[in-house]
């Protein structure tokens, strides 16, 4: 049996239990290895309701915050090494109107980096979904917003805002630009893993972004993009064979994050038994990447962990853990 199918069999096993005991309908695990070796497995329900659909290796994801490192941090990294951007550079150097009312705020010194590595004063989360429905209008607030200024925490606002930066920069937006190979920006629902019984769209969302800013903002640089667990297998392939010039996904910003990524640390979701040159990152809807460079192997867990509800606990957070500790029990 090869090295990423033992790596599978063990690293299943707390997939199936919770997915045996009720806390989440399904799951696809996939490993990848540096040399193309890979094994992938699905299990559970795609859907429950108002249908039952089973899970397939196939299935599209809502990889929700896997967006910020699969395609926005790809994107805003590659415009730097081009020099059309300077990651040290406040974002009004590309959207000068940025709370231009106020020519000495905080927001209007925010860099790329800063963004990037969530070391901004933003506050966690904010409901912009509730001021509207009009995607042009929305932006415009968002750009003239007051925030009070807090501690430097993890926050969408970020990526929005990077997201926001990359519209101008290609000039449509993000919904428009090619999401990358073997992802789009939504899915067929007959072939997508459900996620939640909305209650202010009022139905159950197949194929259609969960995300409630990008839904509003109809498109977003922190959360929509979908994929399967091919394509995500294929983007960390691509990362453990070419890591040199990815240098600075693995570069620390702070004790917890990279460029765009997270990086070890206690009680983190790759679990204790990964290499310091690990990265990875989560996604609200249950779903996960990580990339060990050392080791030269790459797992992602995608479920539908809020099907039909988030209000749920899931204990999605220690399943992460106990499938990263079984992929690098050796």
């Amino acid at each position: 049996m090869s090295r990423v199918n033992s790596q599978l069999d063990r690293a299943f096993a707390p997939l199936a239990a919770a997915i045996e005991t009720g806390l989440i309908p399904g799951g696809v695990l996939g490993v990848v290895d540096r040399n193309g070796n890979r094994a992938t497995r699905a299990m559970g329900l795609a859907q429950t309701v108002p249908i039952s659909r089973p899970m397939r290796e196939d299935t599209w994801f809502d990889l929700a915050s896997l967006t910020k490192v699969l395609f926005t941090t790809e994107r805003v990294l590659a415009l730097a090494d081009a020099d059309c951007i300077d990651l040290d550079a406040p974002l009004t150097s590309v959207m000068p109107d940025y709370r231009h009312y106020n020519l000495d705020n905080w927001e209007r010194k925010v860099t790329f980096r800063q963004c990037l590595g969530h070391q901004t004063p933003y506050p966690a989360v904010f409901p912009l979904y509730t001021y509207g429905r009009d995607p042009d209008l929305l932006r415009t607030f968002l750009l003239q917003h007051e925030f009070p200024a807090g501690p430097a925490v993890y926050s969408d606002i970020n990526f929005i805002l990077l997201g926001l930066a990359l519209e101008r920069l290609e000039g449509k937006w993000i919904r428009e630009q090619d999401p990358g190979q073997g992802f789009a920006w939504s899915a067929d629902p007959n072939s997508a893993a459900a996620t939640e019984d909305c209650y202010w769209r009022h139905r159950v969302l197949v194929g259609e972004v969960h995300d409630d800013n990008c839904s509003a903002l109809q498109g977003a640089g922190h959360a929509g993009l979908f994929g399967t667990v091919t394509s995500v297998l294929d983007f960390a392939e691509d990362k453990l064979k070419t890591a040199g010039s990815d240098a600075l996904i693995r570069t620390p910003i702070s004790a917890r994050r990279t460029h765009g990524w997270e990086r070890p640390f206690e009680g983190w979701s790759g679990g204790e038994r990964c290499s310091s040159q690990t990265i990875g990152h989560t996604g609200f809807t249950g779903t996960g990447l990580w990339i060990d460079f050392t080791r030269g192997h790459a797992w992602t867990l995608l479920t539908n962990r809020v099907h039909p509800t988030r209000h749920f606990d899931s204990g999605i957070i220690p399943l992460r853990r106990a499938v990263g500790d079984a992929i690098n029990a050796e």
